[in-house]
């Protein structure tokens, strides 16, 4: 079994951890190996053939990190153009090299997952389902809270003997009270991102319902050398394409299995400090100097060696780094990308 592992995303929502030029999969959020490297392992425990697919402004941090995995399985996009384009990317290149019925594991590289028994379980059991069913197979995680960050996968009835269900549909990210309503149902599950397939499969789908990913992978296809000037260019020519857009929202013919493992994907401050172990009073703190007087319910982080104090306060968030600082209230950290959109918007004023 193949894993693929996307590895492009920038994580603002983490900034200023987190940047363009070193975004969150690089970083050491939860232990003592990166969300990437986390990853890497997880993908070994699947299958001994893993591809990395990143986009070229970070790719040196990348390879720096994962030394033992050869040159050639590192996929670099020299542009970022959607995760459908880069999923196509990746079929170009299997399709190339190995046989066009291995299944193939697209998973995310930001993830938090402990239980990695039970996630190469829950991959090999998708792989099996796609292969008897000829269906592209998802992974779906059994909601633990009325999430309205995630978008919902809605199963239907169970596909005899596979451990998988059809779907019925999709659906985006809800409302408070919607999602309340999806968890009471038991029929909804978080969708991931993680889609499990041969190349034959995907392939056929594509050609059935996506178009667009078709047009790119035929471009791409026909460039008789990966990574050449030709083909990064090829590459670079393409619209921003979103797999669940240009594919699984079209398709009628998609399987899911839900997942038998942990699942956190870290997408803000509040994420990440409930992913780590706080003390008596709540709080995380990681780095230097960090003082504390009558603090509860803190994320606290100093990569500085200014030391950093926090007095008489409840449900924040504290980010000290080189590239900048940070203070917000812990339940809105996810507005920082907003703040970081408007960092952006000043920078290209000038």
């Amino acid at each position: 079994m193949i894993t693929v592992i996307i590895a492009g995303g920038s994580g603002t929502r983490l900034w200023p951890l987190s940047t363009p030029e070193y975004p969150k999969h690089l970083l050491k959020l939860t232990g003592e190996r990166s969300l990437l490297q986390s990853a890497y392992d997880r993908a070994k425990q699947v299958g001994e053939t893993v591809y990395i697919v990143t986009e070229a402004s970070h790719a040196q941090h990348v390879k720096a990190q994962l030394p033992d995995l050869s040159e050639d399985n590192f996929l670099i996009e020299p542009g970022r153009r959607g995760t459908g384009n880069c999923i196509v990317f990746a079929l170009d290149v299997i399709a190339r090299r190995h046989s066009r019925d291995e299944a193939i594991a697209f998973v995310h590289s930001d993830h938090n997952i402990r239980d990695v028994d039970g996630y190469a379980s829950s991959l090999r059991i998708a792989a099996d389902a796609s292969s008897e069913t000829k269906k592209i197979t998802l992974i779906g995680i059994e909601p633990t809270f009325p999430a309205t960050g995630f978008g919902y996968i809605k199963r239907d009835g169970e596909l005899e003997s596979t451990g998988a269900y059809n779907i019925e549909s999709f659906k985006e990210k809800p409302d408070y009270e919607t999602a309340k309503k999806y968890v009471r149902a038991g029929k909804y599950l978080w969708n991931c991102g993680y889609f499990v397939g041969s190349v034959n499969t995907f392939l056929s789908e594509i050609h059935n319902v996506a178009p667009d990913l078709q047009e790119s992978f035929d471009k791409l296809s026909a460039v008789a050398e990966v990574s050449s000037e030709q083909y990064n260019q090829t590459y670079l020519s393409f619209d921003d394409l979103v797999i669940d857009y240009s594919l699984s929202e079209r398709s009628h013919n998609l399987a899911v299995v839900p997942a038998s493992f942990d699942w956190m994907d870290i997408g803000s401050f509040k994420d990440l400090h409930e992913a780590n172990e706080s003390n008596e009073k709540g709080n995380f703190f990681k780095g230097n100097a960090i003082y504390d007087i009558e603090l509860e319910n803190a994320y606290v982080q100093n990569n500085e060696e200014k030391p950093v104090v926090i007095i008489g306060l409840d449900n924040i968030v504290v980010i000290n780094t080189p590239d900048g600082i940070l203070v917000a209230r812990r339940d809105l950290s996810q507005k920082v990308k907003d703040a970081v959109a408007r960092i952006k918007a000043d920078k290209d004023k000038k």
